[in-house]
């Protein structure tokens, strides 16, 4: 226990500056949306940080570490680019109007609370840094990364596909329904919480893995109850009106399935 909660000390800390710093940059630029980018990179952050501080390093190391680089920082650009050059998202703005005088503050509190979660949320990472069992990886982490890179198609596919269909002028105002969008409302959403399921599942190689269930848990339930699909359906209902509606009615809001009949 105690090699882990020195692990989570050191991510803390540097969680710490760095959502402290984005949240001067905010009240300089006025886009708090920045957050969004800044907590998809802290998870590379914390994997290198965990990676670092573990003194022997076998395949399991290497591949849980390059897993986490390479799905952070690609979600973190993505969002970074989709941020930069844009108004707030309204979200921010929305909790701006509602916070008044004290919106400076509760923002603070509002990214304090984010790296708190990413802090939870890299509790695979840390667990499987500390895994020194045996230096070649086992069947359940070899399953874990087929998973994971499944999902990080699936998603990079998604966003690319959503990218593409919002670049052609022809499509304004209309609902991106093609490729894999023709299957699912979020398929973006879905195969994020499947890149968590893989990491689950990569976990369960080391001891007390099983405890990291709740991170899928906790995605599943912001995704489907909190700031994913909810929020995100009541803005697109807001500006797209009916021919979203009708979408709802015949796409599935979260796995990709087959259209449903009206």
């Amino acid at each position: 226990m105690q090699p882990l909660l020195a692990l989570f000390l050191a991510s803390g800390l540097a969680l710490l500056v760095l959502f402290t710093v984005t949240w001067l940059i905010q009240l300089r630029t006025g886009n708090a949306a920045i957050v969004d980018a800044v907590w998809s990179a802290s998870f590379p952050l914390m994997a290198v940080i965990y990676f670092l501080k573990v003194e022997e390093h076998a395949i399991r190391h290497y591949l849980i570490l390059i897993a986490v680089v390479v799905w952070g920082m690609r979600l973190a650009i993505y969002l970074l680019i989709r941020t930069l050059g844009h108004a707030e998202d309204v979200r921010y703005t929305t909790l701006r109007k509602e916070w008044g005088n004290k919106q400076h503050l509760l923002m603070l509190r509002f990214y304090y609370f984010q790296a708190l979660l990413a802090l939870i949320l890299s509790l695979p990472f840390a667990l499987i840094m500390l895994n020194t069992s045996s230096p070649e990886l086992n069947g359940i982490e070899i399953i874990g990364g087929i998973v994971w890179l499944m999902a990080v198609i699936g998603e990079s596919t998604a966003d690319q596909q959503l990218k593409k269909f919002k670049s052609d002028p022809a499509n304004k105002g209309k609902i991106c329904d093609v490729g894999l969008w023709y299957y699912s409302r979020h398929p973006n959403y879905f195969f994020e919480w499947m890149i968590w399921i893989a990491f689950f599942i990569m976990a369960l190689g080391s001891q007390w893995g099983y405890i990291t269930i709740i991170c899928p848990a906790f995605m599943l339930y912001f995704l489907l109850k909190v700031t994913g699909i909810p929020y995100t359906e009541m803005q697109m209902v807001k500006s797209k009106g009916q021919p979203f509606i009708e979408y709802q009615k015949t796409t599935s809001a979260f796995v990709p399935l087959p259209k449903r009949k009206k």
